[in-house]
């Protein structure tokens, strides 16, 4: 039987494409919407580059994680944290409601489903370039990327963001006004402290920029198709065992943290 793949966010845009390349290559793929009919719609489209099926998840939700977990009942060899969101405006709601869903959620999902994936596994992160450290305080890109830094300490990076803007002093503190750009540097925080542990178990797990696309989120004039920017997605969906692991890629070339 053919490898299973999971790709959250899956009804459209860069989710939808990977979905569909990753069905043309012959894998099974479940992609997930908050929305089941959007989903299933989606799902629809693909059927003739391969075996798509659709299922709800809210990735904010804990208990619409368990039960994507719960319907799987087969190994899981690849998952594409795909799903995220930007929210207009920034205050301390925002940064919270970003964070749980482009950070937290793709934490939950991975957590939930590294129980059902099997040696030569692969985790995708789908970050950004704006998860990059450059615009961050010299005190704060030290902490990212301390040697010792490990998952409780990436979690408390990220309530550390929420309170300072809470309290109006997260420019003060080196942090950018920009809960998206915030997200992404968590998720690939999240990717580095993951990585040596599963990597004894042969799994491995990358974050991956896809590139400015032409998305719903990335808008009409961004010089990216969506098949250019999920081609680098795919890339790491695909790596052969003993590939790289604990990285951060663009194009399938490793970009800097």
């Amino acid at each position: 039987m053919s490898e299973l793949a999971i790709v959250t966010g899956g009804n459209r845009g860069l989710g939808l494409e990977v979905a569909r390349q990753l069905a043309r290559r012959g894998l099974r793929v479940v992609l997930t919407s908050r929305e089941t009919a959007a989903g299933e719609e989606a799902a629809a489209r693909l059927r003739g580059d391969g075996e798509v099926r659709a299922l709800p998840l809210d990735v904010a939700d804990p208990a619409s994680v368990a039960s994507l977990a719960e319907a799987l009942d087969e190994p899981v060899h690849v998952l594409v944290n795909n799903a995220g969101a930007s929210f207009s405006g920034f205050d301390a709601r925002v940064a919270e409601r970003t964070l749980a869903t482009n950070y937290l959620g793709a934490a939950a999902v991975t957590d939930a489903l590294l129980p059902r994936m099997p040696a030569g596994a692969r985790v995708v992160m789908v970050s950004s370039g704006m998860g990059e450290l450059g615009v961050y305080g010299a005190d704060l890109r030290a902490r990212f990327l301390a040697p010792d830094l490990d998952r409780a300490g990436v979690d408390a990076l990220g309530r550390e963001f929420v309170a300072a803007v809470a309290r109006g002093e997260h420019g003060r503190l080196g942090w950018p006004g920009n809960a998206y750009r915030v997200s992404k540097a968590l998720m690939n925080a999240l990717v580095r402290v993951m990585a040596p542990a599963l990597s004894a178990r042969q799994i491995a797990i990358n974050a991956v920029c896809p590139g400015w696309v032409r998305t719903d989120m990335g808008g009409a004039g961004a010089p990216r198709s969506v098949e250019k920017g999920a081609s680098g997605i795919v890339w790491a969906a695909t790596l052969p065992p003993g590939g790289p692991t604990g990285g951060f890629f663009r194009d399938g070339k490793a970009i800097g943290w």
